[in-house]
């Protein structure tokens, strides 16, 4: 696994397997956040099997599928609710990007766009691209 930490309590990461998730579970993650569509896996790793695994593995799971270019105002309030569950959290998709990205989009207003950006480009993922639809979130106070 690829983990990467955005915070002390939020990692992200590319696709997760199943039998990984009891490794994250001793490793502390209580969360584990789906960011990744069905139509992008097969059927060992869409949502029905990563539902199951983290179910059995005593993980809280969410599923806030993002195809890449489209992002609306209710994936942001969904990852934003994810990431309020108590305990630590990891969120993935194809390489961590999109998970990056949400994370961000749903901290815009509460942290410094820079401060976002910052840590995402310290996990290796550069969200400049989206610092205008930060910002835009942040203005309007999310």
């Amino acid at each position: 696994m690829d983990l990467r930490p955005l915070t002390p309590e939020l990692s992200v990461s590319p696709q997760i397997r199943p039998e990984d998730l009891p490794a994250l579970v001793a490793d502390g993650f209580r969360v584990l956040i789906n960011n990744r569509p069905d139509a992008e896996v097969g059927p060992d790793e869409d949502s029905v099997a990563m539902r199951a695994a983290a179910e059995a593995a005593g993980m809280d799971y969410r599923e806030i599928p993002f195809v890449p270019g489209h992002v609306t105002p209710e994936m942001v309030e969904a990852q934003a609710e994810a990431l309020a569950l108590p305990g630590r959290k990891i969120a993935y998709c194809r390489s961590g990007n999109r998970s990056t990205v949400l994370w961000a989009l749903s901290r815009a207003g509460t942290e410094p766009t820079a401060d976002l950006l910052e840590a995402a480009a310290k996990a290796g993922y550069d969200l400049s691209g989206v610092r205008p639809l930060i910002d835009s979130l942040a203005a309007r106070g999310r």
